[in-house]
């Protein structure tokens, strides 16, 4: 979902415009995301620096929640797929965290 996400930034860019515009968020936040949405999949796969993986996840589920709200006030009926989001990114967190030492 994290890879997808940017590439449909990329490659898909007047959609995704058309979304952020119906939403009230400004365009030019487009590119910026996908870059970030990127680099906090490299710091959560590389796992080396543990304050740059938490911070990803902290962005990931603010941006899923963002979502979720953003969806829920202009009432479009496209709340659901940031919620499931929300509640994955949650579980990948707190799994990742109760792995033994050296299982990562």
């Amino acid at each position: 979902m994290m890879v997808g996400g940017p590439a449909m930034y990329f490659f898909n860019h007047e959609e995704v415009s058309a979304t952020f515009a119906r939403l009230g968020y400004p365009t030019y936040l487009i590119y910026p995301i996908a870059v970030a949405k990127l680099l906090g999949l490299v710091a959560i796969w590389t796992r080396r620096v543990e304050t740059l993986k938490n911070l990803a996840y902290a962005g990931y589920f603010y941006d899923f929640m963002l979502s979720f709200f953003a969806h829920t006030m202009v009432a479009d009926g496209e709340f659901a797929p940031s919620l499931v989001a929300t509640v994955l990114v949650s579980v990948s967190y707190y799994s990742g965290e109760n792995l033994p030492e050296g299982s990562s």
